[in-house]
């Protein structure tokens, strides 16, 4: 295709980061545009109804929501993330889905101000762990050997908890082997490691006490 393709952006975004793996993993030239999502732009605010991040402009028409960017950018390049097979890409798109749950946990993780709220939301998330470490069968990737959209999905989670994690050992990957090989080598993916600026861990705590997260609390003690 030789339109332009302009990734409308914000530094934390972990949708945005989706896009950003998948535009790397097809080999597709982008041009990325980060934005302040506490001051919105009034055009960005005209091209994206939600007023929510990515948003992928091709040509003269703007594309939101990162599910969509990212089936969008499957149908029109080549170099597929999805399987194949029906039934499996199905299976895919639903795991998918279950990542954006897990993503939603993940918010409370860094904003909830009181640790009761921070355990119950963690036991949560450990639980939607414990179902993915059960489907997991293949190694390195979420299907085996092929890189897919759930690896890049859940690669944007997974990152989160390498500030997490040196903040405290919360329980949430106790018992999951395969889930902590595979977010290992996810880690290491070029797509993932550079779907993110060198400031990000530093963005990520900046943000968590701006919220007046517990977490942010016991990062703060912990340093001290």
């Amino acid at each position: 295709m030789s339109q332009k393709l302009k990734l409308i952006s914000h530094n934390l975004c972990p949708y945005v980061q989706r896009a950003v793996i998948a535009l790397t993993e097809k080999g597709v030239p982008f041009e990325r545009i980060d934005i302040d999502l506490n001051s919105k732009p009034d055009w960005f605010l005209k091209i994206s109804p939600l007023g929510k991040t990515p948003v992928l402009v091709v040509g003269d028409t703007a594309i939101f929501e990162s599910a969509v960017i990212l089936e969008y950018l499957e149908e029109t390049h080549p170099k597929p993330l999805h399987p194949k097979d029906p039934l499996k890409r199905a299976e895919h798109r639903a795991w998918i889905e279950f990542s954006s749950a897990v993503l939603g946990d993940i918010w409370g993780l860094e904003t909830l101000p009181d640790e009761t709220a921070f355990r119950a939301k963690a036991t949560q998330i450990e639980a939607k762990f414990a179902r993915l470490e059960a489907r997991l069968v293949g190694a390195p990737w979420f299907d085996g050997a092929a890189f897919s959209l759930v690896d890049a999905v859940f690669a944007p989670a997974f990152r989160y908890f390498d500030v997490f994690d040196q903040i405290g050992d919360f329980g949430i990957f106790a018992n999951k082997p395969k889930i902590a090989a595979w977010r290992a080598e996810l880690a290491k993916r070029p797509s993932v490691v550079n779907a993110v600026g060198k400031d990000y861990h530093d963005l990520l705590r900046a943000f968590m006490k701006k919220h007046k997260a517990w977490l942010a609390g016991v990062d703060t003690q912990r340093a001290a």
